[in-house]
């Protein structure tokens, strides 16, 4: 129950959200060191894959206020994609998730529960790893799908586990102390939801054991 408890202050509903990855990054025992206002480390940012304008035109639909998943003048939740777009600080997974061609499945009827790392959990990797990893599908999809779990795992779910298994075949490891951790990424939101699935937004992206 403690667990539970301490979990609550992550806990937001998709309502009202307004994508702040930037601002969770400032709380506690989060470290900005070297950060810029952008989110990435000493001004680098990924120049390859960026947001599309139709990405861009998909996320003027979705308005700070409305929340996240949500349409501007619709009830209808975004899929995971979608909302990651629409998001502003997921730039570089969106593009890594088209680059290894998972949008479709991303997209898919699911459920799905992704633990997403933002801009600055990408701009975490040293760049040459970085480049190396977009430009290489088959060890970014299975990087990425180290991150995705089937089915709806919510965050009070999340809380009582000791591991996870993900659809890439190899578990991650959660740990709750003063913060949530899966492996060595810290959970700074979660319960995005979207219209297949959960977000929860980590700081650091998870290597799978057998590439590290």
């Amino acid at each position: 129950m403690k667990a539970i408890n301490r979990l609550a202050a992550l806990i937001g509903t998709a309502a009202g959200a307004g994508l702040v990855a930037q601002a969770a990054f400032a709380g506690p025992g989060c470290n900005n060191a070297g950060m810029t206002s952008s989110g990435y480390k000493n001004g680098y940012q990924p120049a390859i894959y960026q947001l599309t304008p139709g990405d861009r035109a998909e996320a003027r639909a979705y308005p700070a206020g409305m929340g996240y998943g949500h349409s501007a003048g619709s009830d209808a939740q975004a899929d995971i994609v979608g909302t990651a777009s629409a998001a502003g600080s997921f730039e570089t997974l969106v593009g890594a998730v088209k680059a290894a061609d998972l949008v479709n499945t991303l997209r898919g009827e699911g459920p799905f529960t992704v633990f997403a790392p933002t801009d600055a959990a990408f701009a975490k990797l040293p760049r040459a790893q970085l480049e190396a990893l977009l430009a290489d599908k088959d060890a970014l999809t299975k990087v990425l799908t180290y991150h995705v779990r089937q089915g709806r795992v919510e965050a009070v779910e999340v809380v009582k586990l000791s591991s996870l298994e993900t659809i890439e075949g190899q578990p991650v490891d959660i740990h709750v102390g003063e913060s949530v951790m899966v492996n060595n990424a810290k959970v700074v939101k979660t319960d995005i939801s979207t219209s297949n699935g959960l977000i929860h937004v980590i700081d650091t992206v998870m290597l799978p054991p057998d590439m590290m």
